[in-house]
C-alpha cells in the first residue's frame, strides 16, 4: 500500500525511496554507533526522519499522542546522531546514535534489557558454536566463494 506523506523538509529523493506503513510511518532503530547495543524502536515519518538528519537530535513520532517528540527533551536522555541509513527495501530506518543515559522509558538502558525470553535447548543446541568467525567475513572481507552471489 502506498501512503502519499504530509509535506515535509526531506529531500524527495530520499522521501520517493521510503515505504511506508497505512499511517505514514517508518519504524527506527536506534542502536549505539561504538557497540553495536539495539537501544530501542521508535517510530518515524517523513518530517520526523527530516528533522533527525537536519537537527543531529533522534526526532520520533509517537503514535498514542500524535505528536512528535525529541528523545531527551523531557528525560535529558539524549540521542545524539551519528549516522542514519535505510535498510534494503527502505522500509525501515536505522539511526547509529551516541545514547546518554537509559534509552528505555522505564529507566533501562535499552527497551531489550527487561524482558529477555528463554530459548529452547533445540534451539540453542542448532546454533552449535557460533564463536568461530565465518569464511569470508575476515577484516579483508573477501567473499566466501563457497557462498552463491544474489
Amino acid at each position: 500500500m502506498t501512503c502519499t506523506p504530509p509535506p515535509s523538509g526531506l529531500d524527495p529523493a530520499v522521501a520517493a525511496r521510503l515505504k511506508r506503513t497505512a499511517d505514514g510511518l517508518v519504524p527506527a532503530i536506534a542502536q549505539q554507533y561504538d557497540t553495536g547495543e539495539v537501544l530501542m524502536l521508535g517510530w518515524m515519518d517523513d518530517e520526523a526522519l527530516h528533522r533527525t538528519l537536519t537537527t543531529g537530535r533522534c526526532t520520533y513520532f509517537s503514535r498514542s499522542r500524535q505528536e512528535y517528540w525529541v528523545k531527551g527533551d523531557t528525560s535529558g536522555h539524549v540521542q545524539y546522531v551519528k549516522s542514519v541509513a535505510l535498510d534494503c527495501d527502505a522500509d525501515t530506518v536505522l539511526v547509529q546514535v551516541d545514547q546518554v543515559g537509559a534509552a528505555c522509558h522505564t529507566g533501562d538502558r535499552t527497551c531489550f534489557d527487561a524482558d529477555v525470553l528463554p530459548l529452547a535447548p533445540a534451539a540453542t543446541d542448532a546454533a552449535g558454536d557460533r564463536t568461530a568467525q565465518p569464511r569470508g567475513t575476515g577484516v579483508t572481507g573477501a567473499p566466501d566463494p563457497a557462498r552463491p552471489r544474489r
